[in-house]
Parts: structure tokens; sequence; C-alpha cells
């Protein structure tokens, strides 16, 4: 069974729910059988390389928001991300252009780090107040990763990955995607934001015995007991 998850590293319901994703994965009974993808998403990607304001500044003057409604849902989504284990420091974000992050997730995705690369990049940004866009930044997350330097640099010189990361904002496009997180189950199933657990692990229950369904293997019936007692041959 295949997952791809559309999602962006700037985007603070996109680690909740992969936070509660992960747990109705974790309690799957065919988890092995599930391959997970991260897709590219942005939500803004008119954002300069690096933006001169806090996280307040910017969805209250370019998003056109009041600055109280914006502190409110700081503290909304705070105590939602709190609940999932998560420490967000809103004060602390460095607003960022997040499309060289995204082509780092696919370089580690051919290195089979791309969650690990995922679950930095949203720690780092929404905990622990880390320039996504900053070169040298996701120079030192590759090198952590097991990426070599002279991959890393093919980030900044070349553009080998920005290709794939467009691609995914068009697939997205196609599926109709108009915001994150978004769990596409198969190309068939999709479930849109942060769903509970217990959404999730419904959306894979089912997901799981559409692709797989139960077929009788017998022509006749057997001899069975029901609610009315048990059959017997004559």
């Amino acid at each position: 069974m295949k997952i791809e998850i559309w999602s962006d590293v700037a985007c603070p319901w996109c680690y909740i729910g992969k936070r509660r994703f992960e747990a109705a994965l974790a309690a799957f009974p065919h988890k092995e059988a599930v391959d997970v993808k991260w897709r590219s998403y942005q939500l803004d990607p008119t954002l300069p390389e690096h933006y001169d304001g806090t996280e307040l500044d910017y969805l209250s003057s370019r998003k056109g928001m009041p600055r109280q409604q914006v502190s409110q849902m700081f503290d909304h989504v705070t105590q939602q991300a709190k609940g999932e284990g998560l420490d967000y420091r809103f004060d602390s974000v460095v607003v960022a252009n997040s499309f060289t992050a995204h082509c780092l997730i696919h370089l580690a995705a051919a290195h089979g780090k791309q969650d690990e690369a995922k679950e930095r990049l949203l720690s780092d940004h929404f905990e622990h107040g880390k320039d996504i866009g900053n070169r040298g930044y996701l120079t030192s997350l590759a090198l952590d990763l097991g990426i070599s330097a002279d991959e890393a640099e093919e980030l900044f010189t070349t553009d080998k990955y920005a290709d794939d990361v467009r691609l995914d904002f068009e697939e997205g496009r196609a599926l109709g995607i108009s915001g994150v997180p978004f769990f596409v189950i198969d190309r068939k199933f999709g479930l849109s934001g942060a769903q509970p657990v217990e959404t999730f692990t419904a959306a894979l229950t089912q997901a799981w015995q559409d692709a797989n369904p139960l077929v009788l293997v017998n022509s006749t019936d057997g001899e069975a007991c029901g609610p009315d007692g048990c059959s017997v041959q004559p």
C-alpha cells in the first residue's frame, strides 16, 4: 500500500499531522507493507529566501490577518502540537522560502533518508528556530544524514532536484490539493488536514480491505454455527 503525503516544512499542521499519522501507522497490523512517500508543497512560493520579520509579522502583513487573530492561532496550534509531544516556539520561527529544503528531502530520499530529513526540517523550523532557507544549515543537515558535501552542494549549484519538487507541485494541483497536509492512499483515498489518529486508522483499514478483499474459496457452504444454532448434515 502506497501513501503519499503532500506537505510543506513551513506548515505547522503538517508536523502535527505527521505525528498523528505515525501513531495510526504504528498500530496498523499491516504497517510493514506500507510505503510512505513525502511530496513537496509550498504554501507561499513567492517568499524571498529570507523574510525580514517574525512569523507574526509575516502572517499579519503579507496575509492581511489581524495580529491578535494570528496570536490566538499560534496559541491554539501550540496547544495542539503539545498534545502530540511537540514544543512549538513561534516567537523563534525564521520565515524563509522552503523550496531548497524540499530539494533536500528529495536528495535524502535517494539515500533512503527521506523521513529523517522531513522530521529534522519540521522540528528545527518549529521547535529550534533554524533557518530552513540557509545554505549553511541545509548543508549541515545533509551531512548529519550521511550525505556527502559534494551532493549537498548540488542543491545550490544545480537544478538536479528542482524539477522533482515542481513535479510534486503539479501532481498535487492535478489531484485538486489546495491545502496541506494532504494524505493520498493508493491514489484512491484522500484525507485533508491533521486528522485525529482514529480517522487515519479507519482510512488505513478501509484502504487495505479495498486492496485486499476477502475471496471465498469454497463453492458450497460447509457446516457452521450461527445465531440460530449449528447446521447438521443429513
